[in-house]
């Protein structure tokens, strides 16, 4: 038997957002509905503190904290509001996975560059590109005798 149950966002193997870190509110939503829409709260506005979180591994928080996004606020609180689904529960779902989404891409490190040189083609096409330009302006700054 392994440990203890942990009710949350699995992101991979080892990297989970427990519930009591996740802080949802529910709000009336716009769109299609009807008279439905002014009564039920069916969007869902899901909150997680990044810059506190003991779950985040210290490079994945400062993956999120550096993405310059709106949805995150000057004290390192991410807001995501989801109002795709007229059901409550979908939009708390969807929610949910776009949140294990950023995570994720966060949590991806990023390629490596590869060095690479230009071809001597492409080398030829520049000078080529510049040489044109450049007749081209000299032609424009003084005027033809012939």
């Amino acid at each position: 038997m392994s440990g203890p149950i942990i009710k949350g966002i699995i992101i991979r193997p080892g990297l989970v957002i427990p519930d009591a870190e996740l802080e949802e509110s529910f709000i009336q939503s716009s769109g299609p509905g009807g008279q439905n829409v002014n009564k039920v709260a069916s969007a869902v506005q899901l909150r997680f503190d990044i810059a506190q979180s003991p779950s985040l591994p210290a490079a994945v928080r400062a993956a999120l904290l550096a993405m310059a996004d709106t949805r995150l606020d000057r004290h390192g609180v991410l807001t995501i509001t989801a109002r795709r689904f007229r059901e409550q529960v979908r939009n708390r779902a969807d929610a949910r996975a776009r949140l294990a989404d950023l995570i994720r891409a966060a949590a991806t490190p990023p390629k490596p560059r590869r060095a690479t040189r230009p071809t001597l083609a492409s080398k030829k096409r520049v000078a080529e590109a510049k040489l044109r330009r450049a007749r081209i302006k000299k032609d424009r700054s003084r005027p033809s005798f012939d």
